[in-house]
Formats: structure tokens, sequence, C-alpha cells
């Protein structure tokens, strides 16, 4: 699957997707926390053919259901790779041995070698927290590093509680 990802300025963020059938869909996640979710014409593929609007929390319900635990995003036009560092979105899922937890009770980066960044809990960024920043289902955490680190983190918050 291709994924493309584009920045709306002053309206949120564009991924639209090409699966390997050459099927092309689109999610437009603005900023105010709705997500419109596009599929787009085989034959024209810049015109769309549907629509769907998504509340945050169907959103989240839908994540949910396609499993979408990681986002690696590609910062490549804002800084030089550096060796294979990544950046990923990480959920917190109701039923995670972490959800209602603090942060340093993962022992992420001695676990895992990828750093916890960020927490995003719906509008609310909490940057750089701290060990003793509390965990709730659906925030979504911003770490970076290797990308098997990354999957090590990813594997360590989703373990069931």
């Amino acid at each position: 699957m291709i994924m493309e990802r584009t920045g709306l300025p002053g309206l949120g963020i564009s991924h639209q997707l090409t699966t390997r059938e050459g099927n092309r869909l689109g999610v437009v996640s603005h900023l105010d926390g709705r997500h419109v979710l596009v599929l787009y014409d085989r034959t024209e593929p810049e015109q769309a053919v549907g629509t769907v609007t998504l509340r945050p929390d169907d959103a989240r319900t839908v994540a949910d259901v396609l499993h979408a635990t990681v986002t690696v995003d590609h910062v490549a036009d804002l800084v030089e790779p550096a060796d294979g560092v990544r950046a990923a979105r990480i959920r917190i899922r109701a039923g995670s041995a972490y959800a209602d937890r603090p942060l340093g009770d993962t022992r992420a980066r001695s676990r895992t070698g990828a750093s916890i960044v960020s927490v995003l809990r719906g509008a609310e960024v909490n940057a750089a927290p701290g060990p003793n920043f509390v965990f709730r289902a659906a925030d979504v955490v911003v770490a970076v590093g290797h990308e098997d680190g990354l999957l090590r983190l990813r594997d360590l918050l989703a373990a069931a509680g």
C-alpha cells in the first residue's frame, strides 16, 4: 500500500492511500477532530465517489477496528534523516496494561530503546511528559526511535492489563 500525507494549512491533514489492487481512498483529519473518509473513482483518481464524516469518537472506533496502532510520520522535509530514527504515533487502547498508569511504569526507553516525546489527549498536547504523567485510554503517544524499538514500544503499550 502506498500512503501520501499532505498538510492542509488551516484545515488539517490529508492521508491518501492506494491499495495493491489500485483502490484509492483518503482520510482528511480536520483540526477540530472530525475525520472525513473519501473513496475515489478508480478511473478518475482525483474524483471522489463518496464521503463519510466521522466524529472523533467514531474515528477512534474505526481505528480500533482496523488495529491502527502505529503511524510512522516521515519528516524528511523538516529535518535530515538521522540514521534510521523515525517518529510514530501509538494509541493507548482501552484494556492496555498502561491505561490509567504513569508513564514511568512502562520503563519504555530502557525496555524498547524508543523515547516518548509527547502524548496527545484529544486537542491537548502534553510535550515531554514526565514519569508521573498518567496515560488514559485513547491517548496517542508520540515516540521516536529506530523501527524495531518503535515496534517493541507498540507491543508494550498494547499488552493487555
